[in-house]
């Protein structure tokens, strides 16, 4: 078959093939923009992923402190529960023969009042005495000399009240029979 071409179709085929290649340079520059703003998007939803991951772990460490210190809290809260317990059977059983009690003196003056001497040493630290003093008895000086003093007092059942547990020595009056 022969076909005889004409300058007219010639030119349609020419212009026919500009516009192809015109549609196709447009449907690449399409193509190109799509695909860098997909590049965006994918790069802006992976950097989100990122910190959300970071974001993420910081609050897994923040909730697992949080969880360490509340199981903390748990603890003293119920050792302050069995404290209680027993500091409220010991007021309803009342003093017995016996029991101490350790009162804080500030130059003489009584500061506070502990179950043990060790806790009236310890509070002691609180307000400016070394931790590590070594405490010596008082002897016969007056409560008023001293910074902090401890003085021990033991319950008396028959005078139902609490005594000093080292009262002072007895000092003869000059003149006295």
């Amino acid at each position: 078959m022969i076909r005889i071409v004409t300058r007219k179709r010639l030119a349609l085929l020419e212009a026919d093939t500009h516009a192809a290649f015109e549609r196709a340079r447009q449907a690449n520059e399409a193509a190109n923009t799509a695909a860098t703003r997909h590049a965006r998007e994918l790069s802006a939803a992976l950097e989100r992923a990122e910190r959300a991951e970071g974001a993420t772990e910081e609050a897994s460490v923040l909730l697992n402190g949080a969880e360490r210190e509340l199981a903390a809290q748990q603890n003293l809260l119920l050792l302050m529960s069995l404290e209680l317990r027993r500091v409220r059977m010991e007021l309803e059983r009342g003093p017995v023969e016996g029991d101490a009690l350790t009162v804080l003196l500030h130059y003489g003056e009584p500061y506070s009042v502990y179950r043990c001497r060790e806790d009236a040493y310890a509070d002691t630290a609180t307000h400016g005495a070394r931790p590590d003093a070594v405490w010596q008895p008082c002897g016969e000086r007056p409560a008023s000399a001293f910074k902090w003093r401890c003085e021990a007092f033991v319950y008396d059942a028959t005078s139902n009240g609490f005594r000093r547990a080292f009262p002072p020595a007895a000092v003869p009056v000059r003149g006295a029979a």
